[in-house]
């Protein structure tokens, strides 16, 4: 009887240690699949190829050889190389845990590199670089480099409906890097807050006068703030041993981006911005309106016009105070899930005395119009 008894015992051990293997292993499993499911990995590659359909489209050299002129391009951000060019590879690592996550922007070739600010000449792939905590349901906090809140356009082209850029775009901020807090106040309503270093400063802050943001949130309509100090505002005079007040006056930029459903297949999109350091800088605007022919189709038009003052040199000015009305028309054709397709043809007609433009018989001018065919490729 002693001997069954003890055969059962250890059948029950053997049993008991069985289940509890079995529910180590599990968890490991749980806890396998909780971390694949809160990593994601997404991004872009694009490409394409662009012609000027009243400049120059070769590089030109004079009789010893030497470059002699350059094919014209719109004064704006990207898209700028004459024939076959390539855009960027971006890969957006991702992971997200409970209430807290990170995220990794990392971006490869011409785009990417024009897009992303680094310092003394060390790597530049990173995009993006940030862990952020959701402190409630309403609140959440970023901690590190993101892109900047300003403006309608990105640095990604699929966000983007243009392929080309616009020129508050590419003289407004591109990334920042600092603390920020969102607030959802409510359904419809938004606040951000934010420290950063100076514009573009993205890796350390050399100037020690942090700048600070906002974002005014209202049914997708936004109104963003920038102010700080840009650069030095103080220097050390070897010579009486005393530091010297530079002067410098803060940047403010007030920014509207914001648009609105016409109806079902008409969209208009609106984006205002100024931007002002002691009378100099620059302000524009541009209207966005698309319209969806078919579910695979839109096309839509990019109106703007941009101006600067006081020789702020945004579009290789002579003039105190150039300006440039740029019409970009782009159509949009989705193939698949990932592929689109976007033909564009722009035309850029500056002031007097500010942008010039080559053409073919290397003749300087103040228009140029332009073609683009782009191929974005998301997953």
């Amino acid at each position: 009887m002693k001997q069954i008894k003890n055969s059962r015992y250890i059948k029950f051990l053997l049993f008991a240690a069985v289940l509890m293997t079995a529910s180590q292993l599990s968890a490991q499993d749980d806890e396998a699949t909780s971390w694949t499911d809160g990593f994601t990995l997404s991004g872009s590659v694009d490409a394409y190829y662009r012609a000027n359909l009243t400049g120059l489209n070769k590089v030109m050299l004079d009789e010893s050889g030497d470059v002699f002129a350059f094919p014209s391009a719109p004064g704006s951000s990207f898209a700028n190389d004459t024939g076959f060019a390539i855009g960027m590879a971006n890969a957006i690592l991702s992971y997200e845990h409970g209430d807290v996550g990170a995220v990794a922007d990392l971006v490869f070739g011409p785009r990417g590199e024009d897009a992303v600010f680094n310092s003394f000449g060390s790597p530049a792939i990173v995009n993006q670089l940030y862990v952020y905590w959701n402190v409630s349901e309403t609140v959440t906090l970023t901690f590190g480099n993101f892109n900047t809140f300003l403006g309608y356009e990105v640095i990604s082209p699929v966000a983007n409906f243009n392929y080309s850029t616009s020129y508050m775009f590419s003289y407004g901020p591109f990334s920042h890097t600092g603390l920020k807090a969102d607030f959802a106040l409510s359904d419809d309503l938004s606040l951000m807050l934010a420290v950063l270093n100076p514009t573009d400063w993205t890796e350390f802050d050399p100037f020690g006068s942090p700048s600070f943001g906002a974002q005014l949130g209202y049914k997708g309509q936004y109104l963003n703030l920038l102010y700080g100090k840009q650069g030095f505002t103080e220097f050390y005079n070897t010579g009486t041993g005393e530091f010297v007040d530079t002067d410098l006056k803060a940047l403010f930029q007030i920014d509207y981006t914001g648009g609105f459903d016409v109806t079902e297949e008409f969209f208009l999109g609106i984006n205002a911005t100024y931007q002002d350091t002691d009378g100099t800088g620059f302000y524009g605007v541009a209207l966005y309106p698309q319209y969806k022919t078919s579910e695979n189709f839109t096309v839509g038009l990019r109106g703007e016009y941009f101006s600067e003052m006081e020789n702020y040199g945004a579009i290789g000015a002579v003039a105190p105070d150039a300006n440039v009305l740029a019409l970009t028309l782009t159509g949009s054709a989705t193939i698949g899930d990932h592929l689109i397709v976007k033909p564009e043809i722009r035309f850029d007609k500056a002031s007097e005395d500010s942008v010039y433009f080559v053409d073919s018989d290397l003749e300087i001018g103040d228009s140029l119009a332009s073609f683009v065919l782009a191929a974005i490729y998301s997953f």
